[in-house]
């Protein structure tokens, strides 16, 4: 079984279309263990996953930390690894403008990829993330600049950002002017606006997309039932962001996804994954693993398909506005 493989936009990588979600890792999803977590993303590289997307926020970097350990144990081919830098403070998701210098200052930009480097005990960071993008860097471009000097100074090698919540639109024109390799965004059934314009800017200037949340933090994987809610560890993410109503509505737009596809695949993330990796202008989809017969699934997945024919129209009326991250 063989994943199939994906240019990531113009860096000249050849990477994964299925890349290894490690948020997971952190600890903030449940309790983990990590022996069975290296594990995993040694079992992902072993089937050709040679993409992982972490972050600093995962577990306040004990992801970054696991995966560096990882690294260290792998000796085949190259893996790639994404990590992404927090800003200074959240900006309030009613926030429409928020101050990108105030988030990002250089300073604090350098002590994040130091801190960084450390963690995932390399000496290049592969790709390095704003985890929250704000449009005001567009007109006010030091963040740029001082990761720019840092990619001189050989700490980074390729530069991208992560587009805050449901704002696919806030990166239609950073992706037009092509200042960065990457942006990462939400795109999934129930996400659609990406499809509006920021794919084909995308492509236009050879930026690589990376999609999160292809199975909208599980609702989209099939195995969601009526008792899932209350099995969930109290305080974590997704007992918080399915809470009160919200993990009923889930269930019930669900079950009209699966109306229509069950008479195509044995499985909803069959169609979930094949709706993202059916987008030719997707560099690569993260998700979320921990054992060998998940891993073996999402790369069965992985073999140039795409969508049956006349499927994505008929996913196109199930886009839900909604932000589960308020």
């Amino acid at each position: 079984m063989a994943v199939q493989r994906r240019p990531f936009g113009r860096t000249g990588w050849n990477i994964s279309e299925i890349a290894f979600g490690a948020w997971q890792l952190g600890g903030q999803w449940g309790p983990v263990d990590d022996g069975e977590s290296i594990r995993a993303l040694l079992d992902a590289y072993e089937r050709g996953i040679n993409f992982v997307d972490t972050a600093e926020m995962y577990g306040s970097g004990h992801s970054e930390e696991v995966v560096g350990r990882s690294l260290r144990e792998w000796t085949g081919e190259r893996i790639y690894v994404a990590t992404k830098m927090q800003p200074v403070r959240w900006p309030d998701p009613s926030e429409n403008d928020p101050d990108i210098v105030a988030a990002y200052p250089a300073e604090y930009l350098r002590t994040s990829v130091e801190a960084s480097l450390r963690r995932l005990d390399v000496e290049r960071l592969d790709l390095i993330q704003l985890h929250c993008w704000m449009p005001s860097g567009l007109d006010n471009q030091e963040w740029l600049h001082t990761l720019l000097a840092l990619r001189d100074e050989g700490k980074i090698d390729r530069i991208g950002v992560s587009l805050r919540d449901y704002r696919a639109d806030e990166g239609v024109a950073l992706a037009r002017l092509g200042l960065v390799d990457s942006i990462q965004v939400i795109y999934n059934i129930f996400e659609q606006s990406p499809q509006t314009e920021l794919l084909a800017a995308a492509a236009a200037s050879q930026t690589a997309i990376i999609v999160r949340v292809a199975l909208d933090s599980g609702s989209l994987s099939g195995a969601w039932t009526a008792s899932t809610y209350d099995e969930w560890t109290e305080g974590s993410v997704l007992k918080t962001f399915y809470r009160g109503e919200r993990f009923g509505q889930t269930l019930e737009r669900v079950a009209q996804i699966r109306a229509v596809t069950d008479a195509f695949y044995d499985g909803l993330d069959e169609a979930a994954i094949r709706f993202v990796l059916d987008a030719p202008e997707v560099s690569t989809a993260i998700i979320g693993m921990t054992s060998p017969d998940r891993i073996d699934r999402n790369i069965s997945f992985s073999d140039g398909r795409g969508l049956d024919p006349g499927l994505r129209d008929r996913l196109a009326p199930f886009e839900w506005k909604r932000n589960f991250y308020v």
